[in-house]
């Protein structure tokens, strides 16, 4: 089975990852020693900016491997495209200056507050994720994978992670907490930037990745 290494510690997006992987043969696997590593500063404007830096710094302890990292959130409509980059931190006050990420629970019920108002029609919003494909600290690719949904105004399903349980997906009828990894992986934003990337890897190491 091929390895793939991917630069984060959100073990959400391993799942995510990893369900997304399965079908094509390809375990996916974290940096070694990760959490001793010195944290990316995700101040990038964009999910790009934010991914490349990550993909890039981070591929620096894994001398000669390709490295995926990734970076992802929520763009609601209503709300003029927040949180957008600051989906992980849309509790705080701040969010744009906050150092840390707010828990799951916390930003989605802000997300709840925010959207009160807002009417079932009027609730459209999308999940982005860009992903960058890094070695020896240079970006050799990145991908983009958009998924269209709804946000409810209360949480359904139990699996997944972040707004998850918010995010309806009108074409199943089902919220992204509602799937497994595997059935995630078919309609997500980050099952559709992986697919990308097998792609680009079968013309670009069709000994490694086929």
């Amino acid at each position: 089975m091929k390895r793939v290494l991917i630069a984060t510690s959100n073990a959400g997006k391993l799942r995510d990852f990893a369900g997304a992987a399965a079908p094509h043969g390809i375990e996916i696997g974290g940096i070694p020693n990760f959490a001793s590593l010195p944290t990316v500063v995700e101040n990038g404007q964009t999910f790009d900016e934010n991914a490349r830096k990550k993909a890039e710094e981070y591929s620096l302890a894994a001398p000669g491997q390709i490295v995926l990292a990734d970076d992802s959130g929520l763009e609601v409509d209503a709300l003029n495209g927040a949180p957008g980059v600051h989906s992980a931190r849309y509790a705080a006050d701040q969010p744009h200056l906050a150092d840390e990420n707010t828990d799951d629970e916390a930003n989605n019920s802000r997300l709840i507050r925010e959207l009160r108002k807002v009417p079932p029609e009027k609730r459209s919003g999308r999940f982005v994720c860009v992903l960058a494909v890094a070695r020896d600290g240079a970006t050799l690719a990145t991908f983009r994978g958009v998924a269209e949904g709804r946000i409810l105004d209360a949480p359904r399903g139990t699996n997944g992670f972040g707004y998850d349980p918010l995010f309806f997906f009108p074409q199943i009828n089902k919220t992204f907490a509602e799937l497994s990894a595997e059935e995630k992986a078919r309609y997500s934003h980050r099952g559709e930037a992986f697919r990308k990337f097998l792609a680009w890897c079968a013309k670009q190491f069709p000994e490694d990745y086929i």
